[in-house]
């Protein structure tokens, strides 16, 4: 790769959907800013000579090679961003992704297989508050029926956005005939905690992804005025609200897991009135599946235990549940012994490689993060590292899709289930942070 590959790259992308305020990103999934990404896209592929195309639910290919010849390995990952977000999170896959084919053609490689990059769409679900449509609806793993239903807090929905956009929405749905030509899909992505920070290794390979989900907690009381209602005579679910945060907190740490509520609703949202609603929404993860749901029911037990004291009522939604995923064990240890041993990590952190992993053999690649901040504008990587990562990611791509040599190597196998990662195996390698 010449050096100057990943860094125009970067450079040319990093300045889109930039919030000067914050210094972080808000790349909404079918807004202008992720329009610039998109272009972006295109734009690398076309400056390679690849084949392009977007898919039916609006995720950007790349292609060197004819995908319809089967066992395509593939690479990227996302553009969009978490509101106010980082540089490096989604945007590093696919930098590198261009970058690490670059590195291939300057290799002299010629690969047996296809290869491919893609930009999966809205991986974060900041605008419609469900995280991987993109990927969700081409594994079918998300139906049209229920994208069809999605809104941002403005009230448009998914379909009219996409139309806005100039994406026709009405073909939403699986696409199992392209997945079907996947042999093996790889995601680098940066390292969302400081597994790798002071350790001789740029590169990890994961092993799992913890089951996460999200849950809405609608606290109702009643509306009143802030300087006339005496305090013993209120129904206010601020204060519902604000002890089950606490609750949660406590709850999570004395389950070795996480639980957030990064994300709060107020009605009327007056600063001289005791609220009516306050709607927040609760992100929870943990290393094991009974642990999770028994964090949920155990902060869930505690708020209806303070509502029936503050005299309002808790309604408690769940809006997305993803259950653990146990990368291929045969692609994961290809992987870490291709990279000369790479140490395999577990994540609290739902990704496209994730979603993918029911349908096609998936993997990830992790980046060093030296300071473990992601999803905030002080996400990093050095640029070494991120050197690093094209280079493995290099390495992995022509080792998967062969070298020219007529020999067209088997996509590895999907392996049997195996038992996800317990709390102790995710405390001992200091597992990701949630993101």
């Amino acid at each position: 790769m010449s050096p100057s590959s990943f860094q125009e790259m970067w450079r040319e992308l990093r300045p889109l959907g930039r919030y000067a305020p914050s210094g972080g990103y808000r790349r909404f999934a079918w807004t202008a800013a992720d329009a610039d990404c998109r272009a972006w896209f295109r734009a690398q592929a076309s400056a390679r000579g690849l084949a392009y195309e977007t898919d039916r639910n609006g995720n950007q290919w790349a292609w060197l090679g004819d995908p319809a010849a089967g066992g395509a390995v593939v690479t990227g990952s996302h553009l969009d961003s978490v509101p106010d977000g980082g540089a490096f999170d989604g945007p590093l896959g696919v930098v590198s992704a261009f970058a690490a084919l670059d590195e291939l053609r300057a290799r002299g490689a010629r690969p047996d297989r296809p290869l491919g990059v893609v930009n999966f769409g809205d991986e974060e679900g900041a605008r419609f508050g469900l995280a991987c449509v993109g990927s969700r609806l081409a594994a079918g793993q998300l139906t049209a029926a229920a994208a069809h239903e999605l809104r941002d807090a403005d009230g448009v929905t998914l379909p009219r956005a996409m139309e806005r956009a100039g994406h026709d929405p009405a073909a939403l749905g699986p696409d199992p005939g392209r997945l079907a030509r996947i042999g093996a899909f790889v995601e680098l992505h940066v390292e969302q905690g400081v597994a790798l920070a002071g350790t001789e290794h740029a590169v990890g390979v994961a092993s799992a992804i913890w089951p996460h989900g999200r849950w809405r907690f609608d606290f109702r009381g009643e509306a009143n005025h802030a300087g006339t209602t005496r305090m013993e005579d209120r129904h206010d679910p601020m204060l519902t609200y604000a002890h089950t945060v606490l609750s949660a907190r406590k709850k999570a740490a004395q389950a070795g897991a996480r639980a957030t509520f990064g994300k709060v609703a107020v009605e009327p949202n007056g600063v001289n009135a005791i609220p009516a609603l306050v709607r927040g929404w609760l992100d929870s993860r943990a290393a094991d599946e009974e642990t999770l749901h028994t964090l949920v029911a155990a902060v869930e037990q505690a708020a209806r235990e303070r509502a029936g004291r503050d005299g309002t009522a808790l309604e408690v939604t769940r809006e997305s549940l993803t259950p653990v995923v146990d990368f291929d064990h045969a692609l994961r240890d290809r992987l870490a012994a291709r990279l000369g041993g790479a140490p395999l990590l577990p994540t609290g952190a739902g990704h496209d490689a994730g979603i993918l992993s029911g349908a096609v053999p998936a993997a990830m690649l992790y980046v060093r993060n030296p300071t473990g901040v992601s999803h905030a504008p002080a996400e990093s990587a050095d640029e070494d590292d991120c050197a690093a990562g094209v280079r493995a990611l290099a390495d992995v791509l022509a080792d998967l899709a062969g070298d020219g040599d007529g020999a067209r190597r088997p996509a590895p196998e999907p392996a049997e289930p195996a038992s996800a990662p317990g709390p102790d195996e995710g405390r001992a390698q200091r597992s990701e942070g949630a993101a």
